[in-house]
């Protein structure tokens, strides 16, 4: 049974974020907190699996819905400004530094759009996250030619418009249960804005151009048989930053969720996860 709490976060614009938080016991050595970013669609409580699994690292981990997703605030897939991601992360990451004892790590880990959106945070903010965690990050979205062409008209003219996303949920996992989890969520959607879209498509390449000056010790996790991102996007940005900074693994067999993988491929991306987090963050 989940010891994780349920609770309401207020962003700075008065927006309602659902934040569930996974607690460690208390007498349990803490050696520090994760953030924990979901991606396009779906929610923070997916990641049940994953935060348990850091709170037996000794780990407290904090999750929310992001703004049009899960339990918050606003239109499913919308997004009421360009920024509004990073600055609700900033926000989220902030309150969590300020309860967290001093000299603990605060790792931000962020799943496709949600890799993105952290990658993004953690460029523009190097200082406010000890590591970074990417899972497939959607740094190319594999966007086609009639896509890239409707991405240079709509948000132009309809930013708020919402349609499909076009993620086909057969390529989220090898195991017929998650997919069939996933599809029966109330809390997945398949909505996107025009400016969400753009929002996607236009961040992967300002990642990519801060990759050679990459600060903040990241671990890169991809899949190579992704079909909902293009895995060329890690790939480009594992060979423009630092290899004493960024350590890049790819899955070459594994889809999309790396994490909800069958047992046996989702140990061997935990153990991955476990050898770089005891590598920079050991425990006390």
């Amino acid at each position: 049974m989940s010891n994780s709490t349920l609770s309401t976060f207020t962003s700075r614009d008065g927006d309602n974020l659902a934040l569930q938080e996974w607690p460690l016991a208390d007498e349990a050595p803490q050696r520090g907190a994760v953030v924990l970013v979901h991606g396009l669609g779906e929610h923070a409580g997916r990641y049940e699996h994953v935060a348990e699994w850091l709170n037996a690292q000794g780990f407290w981990v904090r999750a929310y819905d992001q703004y049009g997703h899960g339990e918050s605030s606003g239109p499913r897939g919308g997004l009421p400004a360009d920024d509004r991601l990073l600055v609700d992360l900033g926000d989220v990451v902030e309150s969590t530094r300020l309860r967290l004892p001093a000299g603990l790590p605060l790792i931000v880990l962020g799943h496709s759009m949600g890799g993105l959106v952290a990658a993004r945070f953690v460029s523009l903010n190097p200082t406010m996250a000890d590591g970074l965690v990417l899972s497939s990050p959607a740094l190319d979205p594999g966007l086609n030619a009639v896509q890239k062409l409707l991405l240079a008209v709509v948000p132009r003219i309809a930013p708020n418009l919402l349609v499909g996303n076009g993620l086909n949920a057969d390529f989220i996992s090898h195991s017929p249960a998650t997919v069939k989890a996933y599809r029966a969520d109330p809390l997945v959607h398949d909505r996107i804005s025009g400016r969400l879209a753009k929002f996607i498509a236009d961040t992967g390449p300002l990642v990519l151009i801060d990759a050679p000056h990459w600060k903040v010790p990241t671990l890169l996790m991809y899949a190579g048989g992704d079909q909902l991102v293009n895995p060329a996007g890690s790939r480009a940005f594992a060979a423009a930053a630092p290899p004493e900074v960024v350590s890049a693994t790819c899955f070459e067999a594994l889809y999309h969720e790396i994490f909800n993988e069958p047992a046996a491929d989702a140990a061997t991306v935990f153990g991955c996860l476990q050898s770089w987090l005891d590598a920079h963050f050991p425990a006390p």
